[in-house]
């Protein structure tokens, strides 16, 4: 399934089939492009996946409503609902929200982390504090999500006010595309940072998928 980036930006995704499968897959719009990848790479095709905008990430204090809300309208037709969700900035509330909905979701604190690999990422913490991460689909949505979020292309003379005291961009990158190594060079560029490429592929959050059920 192809959908461009703007449309998981700002509408998310709907893949569920006709016959709802027996695992739903409630993801950020951020994540569509990594799941399907994983769903067609392990034939997991007892699985359908559904995403939220993307865009909720730029107002964190709407994530859980939003997700539960989905898990309410969709549970009914499925026997697991499985939030492919970290913390992203709810503050505990999704995770608890999540428990008393009987329903699990991934384990970190963002994407970053379980990208990383949410071990490693802890390890690594205190030494990246002034790290900026971008991931593939941050690359390509960096104008929709880092750009203009932050009033830089209208004032662009804010950059080292806003991004003084980060010391480096890192690019967890969840696939070899020179075209997305190009692109994430000229984010860094634009925030006037170095750039560490690192090739993360699908870290925790294949992980996790993959300790759900297999198909009966």
């Amino acid at each position: 399934m192809l959908v461009d980036d703007v449309t998981l930006t700002e509408d998310g995704l709907d893949a569920r089939g006709a016959d709802p499968a027996r695992i739903l897959v409630l993801a950020c719009g951020a994540l569509a492009r990594e799941i399907l990848a994983l769903f067609k790479l392990n034939k997991w095709d007892h699985m359908d996946l559904t995403c939220l905008p993307a865009k909720l990430h730029l107002y964190p204090d709407k994530i859980t409503d939003e997700v539960v809300k989905a898990v309410e309208k969709h549970r009914d037709s499925y026997s697991q609902i499985f939030v492919a969700y970290a913390d992203c900035g709810t503050g505990g509330l999704l995770q608890a929200k999540c428990d008393e909905l009987g329903v699990e979701m991934i384990a970190g604190p963002h994407c970053y982390s379980f990208f990383e690999g949410n071990e490693a990422f802890a390890d690594g913490a205190e030494d990246e504090i002034t790290a900026f991460y971008l991931t593939d689909f941050l690359v390509k949505q960096f104008d929709a999500f880092v750009w203009k979020p932050m009033g830089l292309d209208r004032h662009p003379q804010l950059r080292d006010m806003l991004f003084g005291n980060y010391t480096k961009m890192i690019y967890q990158a969840q696939t070899n595309d020179p075209a997305l190594d190009a692109k994430a060079q000229a984010c860094a560029d634009k925030l006037g940072l170095p750039l560490e490429r690192r090739f993360t592929g699908y870290g925790d959050l294949q992980v996790a998928l993959s300790k759900l059920p297999a198909k009966g």
